[in-house]
């Protein structure tokens, strides 16, 4: 168990990667960034930025969408990620929750969750000691674990997604944009439950989020991309009270509450990326 916040021991560590879909399309131009063990990390920015494709290019998911890391390493524990099966990086200790709640919708929730265990060999008792853990973070899942979770809630599926990862023992997550569709109670809850797991379970987190506003409060270092570089990066409490972040992402200027929309891009652009 670690106490909040991260340690100085780095986990994961991206150095300069581009990313090329197609043979054509350069997406990430130049992408680092690190996690410390015990950290939360925060990957912000807008629809189309790169968060997505940088957790991708991290769990090897990329080649199933014509994708290539085509400069740059990506390694975790000083071991070179690039090329590994998925699978052998989750029984690694590294797994992605994807983005939009991907679950086996014709299976119950507790199956679902059991799936998440496929590639551990320590026996049931150790697993179903961990599936109790995971209704322990996540009570509303016991009350469901027999329903198909195909007809459960946005927020349950959310739930589902992440219990199943847990039940891989993970030594950090990368989470995919976790609040998309959620009601704004819901989000903190999903949040709560992420610094749960991270102070109580030592799981560290790299988390691509839109809603910078949330993810920043939560976390303890930020990277914000745009156009698939890194334009900004710092501690979460400074990211927060800088006038660029509060403007652009937080729509908070010195003359007050202001929409997204009502900056103009190129603006945003001559600032950040001059």
């Amino acid at each position: 168990m670690l106490d909040a916040g991260p340690n100085e021991e780095t986990l994961l560590e991206v150095n300069n990667i581009e990313v090329i879909y197609n043979h054509v399309i350069l997406v990430l131009k130049g992408v680092s960034l690190s996690v410390p063990k015990g950290g939360i990390t925060a990957l912000l920015g807008g629809n189309g930025a790169g968060k997505t494709t940088t957790l991708k290019a991290i769990s090897s998911l990329l080649q199933s969408e014509r994708g290539d890391v085509t400069k740059g390493t990506i390694e975790y524990r000083g071991e070179n990620l690039q090329g590994r099966d998925p699978a052998d990086l989750v029984k690694q200790g590294v797994i992605q929750v994807m983005e939009g709640r991907h679950c086996f919708e014709h299976l119950t929730v507790e199956e679902n969750l059991l799936t998440g265990a496929y590639t551990r060999s320590d026996g049931s008792a150790k697993i179903n000691e961990d599936l109790e853990l995971v209704y322990t973070y996540f009570p509303r899942l016991k009350d469901r674990r027999k329903s198909q979770a195909g007809y459960t809630s946005g927020g349950e599926q959310q739930m589902v997604a992440m219990g199943r990862a847990l039940m891989s023992r993970p030594e950090t997550i990368l989470l995919d944009e976790p609040s998309m569709g959620l009601a704004p109670q819901l989000v903190e809850e999903i949040f709560g439950i992420v610094k749960d797991l991270n102070e109580k379970e030592g799981v560290s987190f790299l988390l691509a989020e839109q809603n910078t506003n949330v993810a920043l409060r939560f976390a303890h270092y930020g990277y914000i991309l745009e156009n698939g570089r890194v334009v900004m990066d710092g501690p979460a409490a400074e990211l927060r009270e800088n006038p660029d972040v509060k403007e652009f992402y937080l729509g908070v200027s010195e003359e007050g509450r202001k929409s997204f929309r009502d900056v103009r891009s190129y603006r945003r652009r001559k600032r950040w990326l001059s």
